[in-house]
């Protein structure tokens, strides 16, 4: 058994990795790994697992997380290799032979390679060191302060474990290897000065002076731009002794030509334009001010660069920073492209138009030293020229803005030794597949570097001082670079602006976009430029998507939101994501970055798009529903203006809709809101009673507020059927949160208002929830009148769900009141309905426990134990975790079944965990 800190957070075994399950868990091991074999006190993981203000429940998370955690490593059987979790107090030790956690072996080879006396020894002894590094350490946690200050600190000793390895790579005269080891590390941490002096050093020795100057200046820039200060001495002694040896050489070779000119006597030719050959060409433009991040898309881009006349294709929606990237990494990288750099804006999305492939290969061509005189007339002529020129040169050919890949393919240079970087926004597959292009695509800053780059923008000073407020803006601009310079900009000419006033501006959705634009730049204008590429009829789906009311969406509600069929919705989606509009978070789901989402809501879309995916909901929950309580009567009825779509998604089984019901759940309340704040009265409460199947499942998950508002809609619709069955549903809700006063008030007109309506299997219901009500404000007696009531109207309507429901409410409070037998009878007698379907899942776990609990009563322990177990069981099998908690829950009255003790706390952890 192996843990791990050095990359992913992990415990591995020899059948495999545990599944540790969510970042909060996995921050919690890493908390205790992180002191292993010491108390590790609650308000410490509290701090490791939250970033901000925690929940007022913390500890009941921790506490299920740390059920979990004791349970898989059990499962994996830890203590066989010294390994166990265990509470002490109100803190939690991880014992465990610290030999099994990566970073303490790491460290352990770390020391024994600077005891060793021999340069040979101890490189063997850091590489191994370094090999235990699987990643950036800690890197799936909670980006908590305590975890992110234990990664940093980790990275620190990896650091200097690299430039211990490169010193005794130097010391056995490696230089060339050295400098390898070295290069990735300096270029990922550009500002750390004990790294570019040591590449220097190791360049210089291997023979690379020119590029050892290269890196010296380029560090000293960015020490300038980003610090303002100075190369220090270790840097500059550095630069100083591979200075002193090029000069020295130089000295050298000019006494040799002037003895040889002495000796010969022949004078010098004059220099003339014909003669002059010129250095390297350099188009690039300068390197961007205030660059921040991209530690990883650098080291990305490096790789991509390998090989044999690579094809790097760096990829990105609008604002997103790629021309920064790539700039910043051809300067960075300038020594290795001794040929020349070149670069070209393609403008394949601006508004002054493309250049002509002649224009392009025009500048090239004269940057390479071709004379205007002799420039081809021909674009072919002048492409073969640029390859003829590029062939034999270590080149970089930067080609940014590219709008697809006909129009990068004539300007590939094609030599062995020359880089091609493209960026664009859209995917380019055509050059993936012909060029064998490799993808390096480009996403939004984290919250840590747009922070970072505000700084650059702002002043740290101003950062530091409203730290919350930064990240808080650096969330409202979406971490895209774009938005987060417009608005430093807007904030650096208003200096006596606090942050947090601008953030209060940016939290208006409707005022967003409009605070992001400045002149003629800004996140709106860039997403124009880009829509306006597409096709029309893409175009115009892609307005559509503004009207969605959530934040995901299947091809199904896309194919409601455009009237179409979902085949066709998800080729056009396939369409967006490849420009970068769109993003596709799992097979057939999309999302939309926030602010392109505020941006399509700007452009003209069908008047009826909210409407029909409106519609789309509650035809497909409706469809979820039945299979997932199959044999129940629709809840709701469809709306007398349905527009009904093209497709309905079809369920195989419960889990599936049960899992559709998840997936969605968010959207789903979203939807509702949307269709209050619309005035669409008749889709808002139907929508919120058909969450009910999640509901049942996971009933204290605060479905409160959305019952609140199907309320007010039905109401407002003057809807009497639908007004008492919200007011069932809430109040059942109510009741389960604990508030049985409200849910008594709420529930009350319920039955009244079905009776006027006619509908008598809403009477039933309605009754059978003021009974539970009725029940937890102490009550039984009262509330087993209203059970006996609910069950002659449930027959009445030939409504067989109804009637057993409220059978085994009433056998419950007839079981509340010792009455064992009248119990017994009761649940038995609704247990009978078994041929119905949906019986196993939820119900018939209740019943079993109800009659297990009477015969307990009834002194007949065996059989009551023995259907408990029968309902423990399927519960279980059935992921119903509150029905296995109170089948257990009663077991564990009579068993001390260690055993049993042992399920019940997992299933607890299972709720506190979803909770």
């Amino acid at each position: 058994m192996e843990f791990r800190l050095l990359g992913a957070v992990s415990v591995i075994t020899e059948a495999g990795g545990l599944p540790l399950g969510p970042a909060k868990r996995r921050s919690l091991l890493a908390a205790l790994l992180l002191r292993p074999n010491y108390p590790v006190p609650v308000d410490h993981l509290t701090a490791a697992l939250w970033e901000q203000e925690p929940p007022l429940h913390a500890r009941g998370v921790i506490q299920g997380h740390v059920s979990r955690l004791r349970a898989l490593l059990i499962s994996a059987d830890a203590g066989a290799y010294g390994v166990e979790l265990i509470t002490q107090g109100t803190a939690y030790v991880l014992r465990m032979p610290t030999a099994r956690l990566d970073a303490h072996r790491f460290e352990d080879l770390v020391a024994q390679a600077r005891e060793q006396r021999g340069p040979a020894a101890a490189v063997t002894l850091y590489r191994e060191a370094l090999s235990l590094w699987q990643g950036p350490a800690l890197a799936d946690v909670c980006p908590s302060p305590p975890l992110q200050v234990a990664a940093q600190a980790l990275e620190e000793l990896r650091l200097a474990a690299v430039e211990q390895l490169a010193a005794g790579y130097a010391q056995l005269g490696e230089h060339g290897r050295a400098a390898a080891v070295l290069h990735a590390e300096a270029v990922a941490h550009p500002l750390r000065e004990s790294l570019s002096a040591a590449l220097v050093t190791a360049l210089h020795r291997a023979g690379r002076r020119s590029e050892a100057l290269d890196c010296f200046h380029r560090t000293r820039r960015l020490l300038a731009d980003e610090l303002g200060i100075g190369p220090g001495r270790e840097l500059a002694d550095a630069y100083a002794m591979a200075l002193r040896e090029e000069v020295d050489d130089a000295a050298l070779e000019t006494a040799a030509s002037s003895r040889a000119a002495t000796v010969h006597a022949v004078p010098l030719p004059p220099v003339t334009p014909a003669t002059f050959r010129p250095g390297p060409a350099d188009l690039l433009p300068r390197a961007p001010r205030g660059f921040h991040g991209r530690a990883q898309e650098l080291v990305a881009l490096s790789r991509a660069a390998e090989g044999e006349a690579p094809v790097c294709l760096v990829t990105g929606p609008a604002g997103v920073g790629k021309t920064a990237l790539v700039v910043q990494w051809a300067h960075l990288n300038r020594a290795g492209f001794p040929g020349g750099r070149l670069y070209a804006d393609l403008r394949g999305f601006g508004d002054t138009g493309e250049p002509t492939l002649a224009e392009v290969l025009r500048e090239f061509l004269l940057a390479l030293g071709v004379a205007p005189l002799r420039m081809p007339e021909s674009a072919n002529g002048a492409a073969a020229l640029f390859r003829s020129l590029a062939a034999d040169r270590e080149l970089l050919v930067v080609l940014d803005n590219a709008r697809d890949s006909e129009q990068v393919r004539p300007l590939l240079p094609g030599g062995p030794r020359c880089v091609t970087v493209v960026t664009s926004r859209y995917r380019l597959p055509g050059l993936i597949v012909t060029d064998a292009a490799r993808p390096v695509p480009v996403d939004v800053l984290t919250p840590e570097d747009g922070t970072a780059l505000l700084s650059g923008v702002l002043g740290a000073e101003r950062v530091l001082a409203e730290p919350a407020a930064a990240r808080r803006l650096a969330e409202l601009c979406g971490g895209l670079p774009l938005a987060l310079r417009v608005a430093g900009a807007r904030l650096a000419h208003r200096p006596g602006w606090a942050l947090s006033e601008m953030n209060a501006e940016m939290f208006d959705s409707t005022r967003r976009l409009s605070l992001l634009d400045v002149e003629d730049t800004g996140v709106r204008a860039a997403l124009r430029l880009t829509v306006r590429q597409l096709p029309e009829h893409v175009a115009r789906h892609f307005a559509c998507l503004g009207r969605h009311p959530g934040t995901h969406f299947d091809r199904y509600a896309t194919a409601a939101l455009t009237r179409t069929d979902p085949a066709t919705a998800e080729v056009t989606m396939e369409r967006l994501v490849a420009s970068h509009l769109v993003t596709e978070t799992a097979p057939g789901r999309w999302t939309l970055h926030d602010l392109v989402r505020l941006y399509a809501r700007t452009l003209d879309a069908r008047p009826d798009a909210l409407t029909r995916v409106l519609d789309h909901y509650i035809a497909t929950a409706l469809a979820a529903a039945t299979v997932a309580e199959p044999g129940n009567e629709a809840c709701v009825p469809l709306p007398p203006d349905f527009l009904a779509p093209v497709a309905v998604r079809t369920f195989t089984d419960r889990d599936d809709a049960m899992a559709w019901y998840t997936a969605e759940r968010d959207d789903l309340i979203l939807a509702a809101a949307a269709a209050h704040t619309a005035g669409l009265h008749s889709r808002t409460w139907r929508i919120g009673m058909l969450l009910w199947p999640l509901m049942a499942r996971w009933v204290l998950d605060d479905w409160t507020p959305l019952l609140e508002t199907a309320l007010e809609a039905a109401r407002a619709e003057a809807d009497p059927a639908a007004e008492s069955r919200v007011r069932a549903l809430l109040g059942w809700v109510l009741t389960e949160e604990g508030r049985s006063d409200e849910a008594r008030t709420c529930v009350e007109p319920a039955p009244a208002l079905s009776a006027r309506a006619g509908d008598l299997r809403g009477e039933a219901t309605a009754l059978v929830v003021l009974s539970w009500a009725q029940a937890a404000l102490g009550d039984p007696e009262e509330a087993a009148e209203g059970c006996a009531r609910a069950v002659e109207l449930a027959r009445k309507a030939d409504d067989r769900y109804t009637e057993r429901l409220a059978l085994y409410h009433l056998a419950r409070y007839r079981l509340d009141t010792g009455q064992w037998q009248a119990a017994f009878d009761t649940a038995t007698a609704a247990l009978a309905f078994e041929d119905l379907p949906g019986t196993v899942v939820a119900s018939r776990v209740l019943l079993l426990t109800t009659t297990g609990e009477a015969l307990l009563g009834l002194g007949d322990e065996p059989e009551g134990i023995r259907r408990l177990g029968m309902a423990a069981q399927e519960a279980e099998n059935t992921g119903y975790d509150d029905g296995a908690v109170r089948a257990l829950g009663v077991l564990l009255r009579v068993s001390a079944d260690a055993g049993l003790q042992a399920r019940y706390d997992a299933a607890v952890a299972r709720l506190t965990t979803r909770r």
